[in-house]
């Protein structure tokens, strides 16, 4: 009987050892979280969409899938894969671009005016991708990733990094502004300005937001929309998605 005890006692202990924050995804926006896989755990985050990209162009997703392991507290292994339908007036092509493998670090935890910090890069595989995507050299990606808590209930994020698309060593610059607001325990929004900055062109400018629903802790809906705001920019897009982790 002591010994049923004893072990009723302990369970409680134990489970709330184990307990971990709900799911954090760097989907639906563009701005990536700062936030890692917690250690041991894998995550999958899918996205579906559709982007007008003008007149005569579009481009269907079906899916963007981002998968992570959490390694430790500090690391975590990324690889995406990206399924695509490009359609321009009569011509149509589809298949896998370039698989990109990658990790996000920890750099800091938020302090006082100092946002928590990490550090996201990729670098993309040109031939694990469908003949009509391959890329003529290794495209490479990064940014790092910042968050400010505002309150109980805003945070203001943002991400500044760089791209080279495989095809020319001319850099992109990257940028994202965004503000996330939980409206319940369950239902979280944002909105967001994001843009690409060229070496050798002009640089685009779009706006989008989004709501996210919380199924369980380990599960998660999205609902994304934007446009964009320059001339060059997509003309709009739409998403929605699903993440999980187990």
């Amino acid at each position: 009987m002591k010994k049923i005890i004893l072990l009723l006692t302990w369970i409680p202990f134990v489970a709330f050892g184990q307990e971990i924050e709900p799911i954090q995804t760097d989907r639906p926006d563009q701005t990536e979280t700062p936030y890692l896989v917690p250690k041991k755990m894998f995550q999958v985050e899918n996205g579906f969409s559709f982007q007008k990209n003008n007149a005569n162009s579009k481009t269907l997703t079906l899916p963007s899938s981002l998968w992570k392991y959490g390694v430790n507290d500090n690391f975590e292994l990324r690889l995406i894969t990206e399924f695509l339908i490009d359609n321009n007036l009569d011509s149509e092509i589809s298949g896998l671009n370039p698989v990109l493998v990658g990790c996000k670090i920890k750099i800091a935890e938020e302090k006082g005016i100092f946002p928590k910090t990490s550090f996201i890069g990729h670098v993309g595989l040109p031939n694990v991708a469908s003949s009509k995507y391959k890329n003529e050299f290794t495209a490479a990606e990064f940014r790092f990733v910042m968050q400010h808590t505002l309150s109980e209930k805003m945070s203001f994020s943002y991400n500044l990094g760089s791209e080279w698309d495989g095809n020319s060593p001319e850099a992109t610059f990257i940028y994202t502004i965004a503000t996330g607001y939980s409206i319940s325990e369950k239902i979280g929004s944002y909105i967001e300005v994001f843009g690409f900055l060229p070496e050798n062109a002009t640089a685009n400018h779009s706006i989008d937001g989004g709501i996210t629903y919380l199924i369980n802790d380990n599960f998660m809906l999205d609902l994304s929309s934007g446009f964009g705001v320059t001339k060059n920019a997509p003309s709009y897009y739409a998403a929605f998605g699903f993440s999980f982790r187990m």
